[in-house]
């Protein structure tokens, strides 16, 4: 049976003034009915691109030059106009990191919800309003009723933010895709978010492409993980393995600059990650990380990238394995999960 969701050597590609500017180089993820799956990198590596591939909705004048995305065994990039609004409207909802760049500030809250419900599920006026009551009720807003009468900017971003989630679940999406829904939140509204998501999935059995810098988000709500660099997946595995025997070197430093907490309950900064993300005019030969990385050597000029299987469902575009089977330090090498908290760079 095929994944709920297959990503095949997606490309996606932006006009240059030398040619074109590649910003998804050729990535490969399956998402499994009910399974969520974390998206994690510095910001650039084209986390975002790929989630808005699946939707058809690359920003102009970028595109998707090459590859398939496939729901239930169909390709979304095939689809006309009328499948693709299909698609959009009861298959997959998508949840952004800015909440009020999304909503619609000229009108309240509920009236949005319902506009969706109208649209997407043909109900009456009378109709979707109740249900859109509902709905703010079940994503944990206090006092539905008068919240539906709001505009967003009368709402903390949390709210907003359920708002959005209201308005993604409207229709009973089998696939969400959550970019990082709760950065611009403080850390007590992000717990409360990730565990109404985590709610939803449990419920109606949705599965999830949630996109995050944080890896105390993807530790707290993951199944699988797929780490990002440059445009390229270069690790993949089951959370748990990941953290705690990374085989790609950037898997590592990343791990190694998320904060900690010491006994005193005192957040110890860690190092951050030297140098910068490339640019997607940079052109590097063979490995996309070998500029920053401490184990780079000779032959990393000529390294293909491609995904090769280390462990039991584990795959690592790195050949040199500098520290197989080692864990990262700190808390994940004692065993614990990093504590929520974005990744220095």
């Amino acid at each position: 049976m095929p994944s709920l969701l297959e990503i095949e050597a997606l490309r996606v590609e932006f006009p240059g003034e030398d040619g074109p500017l590649v910003a998804v180089k050729g990535v490969d993820l399956a998402i499994e009915q009910g399974e969520v799956l974390g998206l994690v990198g510095e910001s650039g590596s084209g986390k975002s691109l790929t989630c808005r591939a699946v939707m058809q909705l690359v920003p102009e004048p970028g595109r998707v030059a090459s590859g398939a995305v496939r729901f239930d065994g169909e390709d979304v990039l095939t689809l006309g106009k009328s499948k693709l609004r299909d698609f959009r409207a009861h298959s997959v909802g998508m949840i952004y990191q800015n909440p009020f760049g999304s909503l619609n500030p000229t009108m309240r809250a509920g009236a949005q919800i319902a506009e969706t419900l109208r649209v997407n599920r043909g109900l009456g006026r009378a109709a979707a309003k109740t249900e859109a009551v509902a709905l703010l009720d079940r994503v944990g807003i206090e006092d539905p009723e008068r919240r539906y009468r709001a505009y967003p900017h009368e709402l903390s971003g949390g709210m907003a933010q359920r708002v959005m989630i209201a308005i993604a679940t409207a229709s009973s999406p089998r696939l969400m895709l959550a970019d990082e829904p709760t950065t611009a939140l403080d850390v007590t509204t992000q717990a409360q978010i990730l565990k109404l998501l985590g709610q939803m999935r449990a419920e109606e059995g949705m599965a999830m492409l949630l996109v995050s810098h944080d890896f105390g988000v993807i530790a707290q709500a993951c199944d699988r993980v797929a780490v990002m660099y440059g445009g390229h997946i270069v690790e993949t595995g089951p959370v748990e393995t990941i953290y705690h025997n990374p085989e790609h070197p950037y898997t590592r430093a990343l791990l190694n600059s998320v904060p900690e907490l010491d006994s005193a309950g005192n957040v110890q900064r860690r190092a951050a990650l030297a140098g910068h993300p490339p640019e997607l005019s940079d052109v590097i030969p063979g490995c996309v990380f070998a500029p920053r990385c401490e184990f780079a050597r000779e032959g990393c000029e000529t390294v293909s990238m491609k995904l090769e299987q280390v462990g039991p469902d584990h795959h690592s575009a790195c050949p040199v394995r500098p520290f197989a089977g080692a864990a990262a330090g700190g808390a994940e090498a004692a065993g614990a999960a990093p504590q929520a908290g974005r990744t220095e760079g």
